[in-house]
């Protein structure tokens, strides 16, 4: 393939990307302020909304970077075909590859960009809205949902009830149920206060021990303090507050291995965690597979059949990707399949159009 060739598509591919992408941007602002807009009052808001839509910006290019990545396939191929450039790369010999290699090159380096993107400046920007939301405007929504304290865990037989304080300094007015197989208490422990010691043993403070036995017995006794080895360490209970899209990658793992341990629900930590993957790169097939669309042998070479065609396959996508998700929440799928499955018939749609533009699937050329 002639490398002026390359270069030629790849500048046509980048100017209709970065085009798309911007006014992709500048539509989701414009009608998030109106929509928003009696919200933003108070002293300084001026402020206050320009540093929040400066972070919705950039949280707008991570969440449409791969529908404009698959809007610029589409229309960098159209215009080509349009100009008749497309014919003249046939007579010349070359195949859809001078098309498609280009393009996937481009994507390929966007898509890698858009994963270290969300880790480095669109988990913060997204922290920063929220903060801004609710501290300035007074805007709450499901804040509570994600960032009030964990109180309940459950580790083995075990059963904990932490009323306040931390992993790190302790925590107070403790209560610690012991249950049978059959889930019968056989013991509870309550202390005023709980500081971890090393391992699994933690000291106790104000303590009141019951026991119960199977007769329906109970005996209690009472301790101003003791060390007791309740098999959980001080890292079993970190749970952090927050949403997970907030979270970076090395939070999210600690915090699906770490609600496992103790009994909490984490199905949409990894589901964020799979998404922080899957999500950039589905603009990987689905460029690919705008590319297979653009060169179908009796399409017409028009921008606005390319860019209806894109937003068909992003609407159809992202319906899928909510329905996914709701199916992964409700333990109908795993965080995984989840994920991956858009992308999955996304490989599946690009690869078919491929085989068909090479002639090996039906008809092929045009």
């Amino acid at each position: 393939m002639s490398g002026t060739l390359f270069r030629y598509v790849v500048r046509t591919y980048l100017g209709f990307a970065v085009g798309i992408l911007a006014a992709l941007v500048a539509v989701f602002l414009v009608v998030d302020f109106v929509d928003r807009a009696r919200n933003y009052t108070g002293e300084g808001w001026v402020w206050n909304v320009l540093v929040l839509y400066a972070n919705k910006a950039l949280l707008a290019v991570q969440q449409l970077g791969p529908a404009a990545l698959l809007l610029a396939a589409g229309a960098s191929v159209s215009a080509l075909r349009k100009r008749g450039e497309v014919t003249a790369m046939r007579a010349l010999a070359f195949g859809p590859k001078a098309l498609y290699l280009p393009v996937a090159a481009c994507v390929a380096v966007a898509c890698t960009g858009l994963i270290a993107f969300d880790e480095w400046v669109a988990v913060k920007a997204s922290r920063t809205v929220e903060e801004i939301t609710t501290q300035r405007f007074n805007r709450w929504g499901d804040w509570g949902l994600y960032n009030n304290p964990k109180q309940w865990f459950r580790k083995g037989d075990q059963i904990f009830y932490l009323r306040g304080g931390s992993a790190e300094e302790g925590f107070e007015n403790v209560a610690i149920l012991t249950v049978t197989p059959d889930f019968r208490l056989a013991r509870r422990l309550d202390a005023k206060f709980m500081r971890p010691l090393e391992g699994t043993r933690w000291r106790l403070e104000g303590v009141v021990d019951r026991t119960f036995t199977p007769d329906g017995q109970s005996r209690v006794s009472e301790s101003a303090e003791g060390e007791y080895d309740l098999g959980a360490n001080a890292k079993t209970f970190r749970i952090r507050p927050g949403r997970p899209e907030q979270m970076r990658l090395a939070v999210l793992r600690e915090q699906i291995r770490t609600r496992g341990e103790v009994g909490l629900d984490s199905r949409q930590f990894s589901l964020a965690l799979h998404n922080r993957f899957a999500y950039p790169l589905a603009g990987f097939p689905a460029a690919l597979l705008a590319v297979g669309l653009a060169l179908r042998p009796s399409r017409k070479g028009h921008l606005t059949v390319a860019i209806v065609e894109g937003l068909l396959v992003c609407v159809t996508m992202w319906s899928l990707m909510v329905v996914a998700r709701t199916l992964a929440l409700s333990e109908r799928l795993s965080p995984a399949v989840a994920a991956w499955l858009p992308t999955s018939l996304l490989v599946v749609g690009a690869f078919l159009l491929w085989l068909r533009g090479e002639g090996r699937l039906g008809r092929g050329g045009g």
